[in-house]
């Protein structure tokens, strides 16, 4: 397989009315005439410095998905309150239309004491076609364990066959480096009957390929009874050194439990020049009619937005 990239879609300088910084895990959701792409915003740093990512979504083409028809000019979901693991931050992840609603998985952020930050999973819906959700409630749906004690974030749902399925990042731990700690995660997954209570597989899905390697962004599409899945990984340590930041790998899996690992068969790889010639991270799929998209961010996590590839037919 091989993706013919059709350059940045979308690199926003204000979210309505408000300044923005980022643009951010885009995540494909077909809305009747329009695709329908979410993603994580940043406003302005508050007055600690500090940034709260946002939930929003824009409109494309779904025949020239570089012509945008609207951009969403507020939040999709408020930040939680003091307290609560989505505090700091609310980052889509896994968009499904299920049963007349949309459900979002999200990336909950709060801030720690002796380590930057953490993360947990959150779902809300949708009763309006997806322009706004609430949460089932105060709490994630996915977090931390006695099996998995750290982070959880960055989810992919698909319902197959009836049964629910989430893929994830899960951290193994805190790095220590030169410049602070830095999270260690890799990819995971878990299945639940009614989107709502998981039951996790706990184990890897993935053998590592560079040093103290991060795994996230997982994204699918199947052929001829053969699954294949893309995701983003870096080194763990010094990756914001574009010689060890992210890039797209690839694997298959007949079962959507095991998978071997098949990097040289990504299909897509970094540009000599441009928005993504130092970093590709944060891959999602969609097939619609006889085209099939692949949406990712690149350079600096997505400080300059996100764009596509089309998958060669």
């Amino acid at each position: 397989m091989q993706w013919i990239k059709q350059g940045l879609i979308f690199n926003p300088s204000a979210i309505g009315s408000v300044p923005a910084t980022h643009a951010q895990c885009p995540v494909p959701l077909l809305v009747g005439e329009r695709l329908r792409l979410y993603f994580s915003w940043r406003p302005p740093a508050a007055a600690d410095g500090q940034y709260r990512a946002q939930g929003g979504f824009l409109e494309v083409d779904p025949q020239d998905p570089s012509r945008v028809l609207y951009v969403h000019d507020q939040a999709i979901l408020p930040l939680g309150a003091a307290g609560d693991f989505d505090h700091f931050g609310c980052m889509p992840g896994g968009v499904v239309s299920h049963g007349g609603r949309v459900y979002l998985y999200y990336c909950g952020w709060d801030r720690r004491v002796s380590v930057p930050y953490n993360w947990a999973i959150g779902l809300a819906v949708s009763e309006d076609g997806g322009r706004s959700f609430q949460r089932v409630g105060q709490g994630p749906v996915l977090g931390p364990t006695l099996d998995e004690p750290f982070l959880q974030a960055c989810p992919t749902v698909r319902v197959i066959d009836g049964r629910w399925h989430m893929w994830y990042l899960s951290g193994l731990g805190w790095l220590s480096t030169a410049t602070g700690l830095e999270s260690r995660y890799v990819l995971m997954h878990a299945e639940s009957d009614d989107g709502m209570r998981w039951r996790r597989n706990g184990k890897p899905l993935l053998t590592a390929r560079v040093e103290e390697e991060c795994q996230t962004s997982a994204a699918f599409l199947e052929r001829d009874g053969v699954h294949h899945m893309w995701f983003s990984y870096r080194h763990g340590i010094d990756f914001r050194n574009p010689a060890r930041g992210y890039r797209i790998g690839h694997a298959t899996s007949v079962d959507l439990r095991h998978w071997e690992r098949s990097d040289d068969a990504a299909g897509i790889d970094l540009s000599p020049t441009g928005w993504d010639a130092e970093m590709q991270c944060y891959p999602s799929v969609i097939s619609i009619g006889e085209r099939t998209y692949m949406f990712y961010c690149g350079n600096q996590f997505g400080a300059g937005g996100f764009g596509y590839a089309e998958l060669e037919r």
